[in-house]
């Protein structure tokens, strides 16, 4: 394994980076010894990335020789993707503001090394931008459009184009970035597999696992071969370094975590919770639509927007339940018992969406959930509703009155219509990790819905399998790895 830092000419390379190798795109493309090193790591500072130019190329045969890119072909697309920079100007609309609007002029360049910048005042700003567009040098254009500064466009920066004042401090930046622990020796040279968990945290209650939870996670990872790294946000440019991704953080489509997923999966890796089931997990109005179409039962559910809230109360009655179409963890649901509250709590929700999903009010003492992998039932628990409260958590409450008491089961024990019930509304979404919540009335039973981020916490969920659960779960990536790279070979 080795650095390589790829430029057109190295005699114009007048960094001094311990532990690295500068090398010339051209022998990295016709020296064959090259595509005979194992997990190297390529840093492609070529002069221009234009399709099939050198640049290009370099970023290209580095994948197809199983070898870590910086910027990578799905990169280099993506800065030239107005699209994809109008997004990521938007979810940026905000930073960007607070850092440029004591600016004067109408047009201001950000230059960004390895993440960091000159200013200091730019640096979650720059940090964040390469997170989104991982690249080792990049040019950030940001204009004022109508009094407010609006991100513009980016592009990777050749080597040749470092501001010469900045010299200094690109190879301070590049010595510290070299330095961080997955460039240097790693820490378990034993492992063969490489494995980020995705966490945040300062998620607290909200969070898919507790902190017991993703130690014994990384215990039995560990154990199976893999090298366990937990990473946050901020780490969107390490993705492409690892073998499997799983997250453990609250999953939302308009939000990091959709694209750690979706990275993830253009990178070849292993990945859970998949793009395509938090897609189709997060969306209220997907499931509701989906359940419909494939006759699973589940309570009476009309999607509601501005044209048809009589007959949505008129059909449904009260009390009945409102739901933000991403909402999870009990949050963005609300029980409403009355027309005036009814459409209070309508105006407030309607204002992030323009479709609400309503739906008929099924009370029970518990509600079932249903632990699924690789579309096998992996374990089952009673959740009861919170003290005094229609839901399992209460949020207005603190501490251990914030939650019902639980019971858990093997999938065996349950009755039988709740594990059918539950597979043929999960197996709908895919073969990932699922939680499918279920009211049974009497011997039928109702999806309420299919989480793709299930809550697996040290003690609750675990009761039953203990240990078993965590390895369960790690066992199913490393089949997944391990047919990945005999597929590729």
């Amino acid at each position: 394994m080795g650095i390589f830092i790829v430029v057109n000419n190295p005699k114009n390379w007048s960094f001094n980076i311990p532990g690295v190798n500068v090398i010339s795109a051209k022998n990295y493309l016709i020296d064959q010894s090259y595509s005979q090193i194992k997990g190297a790591k390529i840093f492609n500072l070529s002069r221009s990335y234009s399709y099939q130019s050198i640049g290009y190329y370099v970023s290209l045969l580095a994948i197809a020789r199983g070898h870590k890119v910086m910027p990578d072909v799905p990169t280099i697309q993506d800065m030239k993707s107005q699209a994809v920079v109008r997004i990521i100007g938007e979810d940026l609309e905000k930073l960007v503001e607070e850092n440029l609007k004591d600016l004067s002029g109408e047009k201001f360049s950000l230059n960004i090394y390895f993440g960091k910048s000159v200013d200091k005042k730019y640096e979650k700003l720059s940090l964040q931008l390469f997170n989104m567009f991982p690249a080792p040098l990049l040019k950030a254009s940001f204009a004022k459009n109508s009094g407010k500064w609006a991100f513009q466009n980016i592009s990777p920066m050749p080597s040749n184009e470092i501001v010469p004042e900045e010299k200094l401090f690109v190879e301070e930046s590049a010595k510290k970035y070299f330095s961080g622990r997955k460039f240097s020796v790693p820490k378990r040279n034993v492992a063969p597999y490489d494995m980020a968990i995705l966490i945040n945290p300062d998620e607290k209650d909200a969070a898919p696992s507790d902190e017991k939870a993703l130690a014994k996670f990384e215990k039995a990872a560990e154990k199976l071969g893999f090298n366990v790294e937990f990473i946050t946000k901020d780490d969107y440019n390490k993705i492409a370094e690892f073998d499997a991704l799983f997250i453990r953080e609250t999953t939302k489509v308009n939000h990091h975590t959709f694209r750690f997923s979706q990275r993830a999966a253009a990178e070849g890796l292993v990945v859970i919770d998949d793009p395509i089931s938090i897609l189709r997990c997060s969306n209220k109005v997907y499931l509701a639509e989906l359940l419909k179409m494939q006759e699973i039962p589940a309570p009476k559910t009309i999607i509601l927007h501005q044209d048809n809230v009589n007959s949505v109360i008129d059909e449904l009655g009260f009390p009945c339940i409102l739901k933000q179409p991403d909402s999870s963890f009990s949050l963005g649901v609300v029980k409403v018992n009355t027309k005036k509250e009814f459409l209070e709590k309508m105006e407030q929700l309607i204002n992030t969406s323009d479709l609400i999903v309503a739906q008929e009010f099924l009370p029970t003492e518990f509600d079932w959930r249903v632990g699924i992998l690789d579309k096998e039932p992996l374990y089952v628990c009673k959740y009861f509703m919170a003290r005094k409260h229609w839901q399992i958590m209460n949020w207005k409450e603190d501490g251990n009155n914030r939650y019902g008491k639980y019971e858990v089961m093997v999938p065996e024990m349950a009755p039988r219509q709740v594990i059918r019930t539950a597979l043929k509304a999960a197996n709908l979404i895919g073969d990932g990790l699922y939680g499918v919540d279920l009211k049974q009335i009497g011997k039928k039973c109702y999806i309420i819905e299919i989480n793709d981020n299930p809550s697996i916490d040290a003690g609750v969920e675990d009761k039953i399998l203990k240990d078993k659960l965590y390895k369960t779960i790690m066992e199913s990536f490393l089949r997944r790895v391990r047919e990945k790279k005999e597929g590729s070979h």
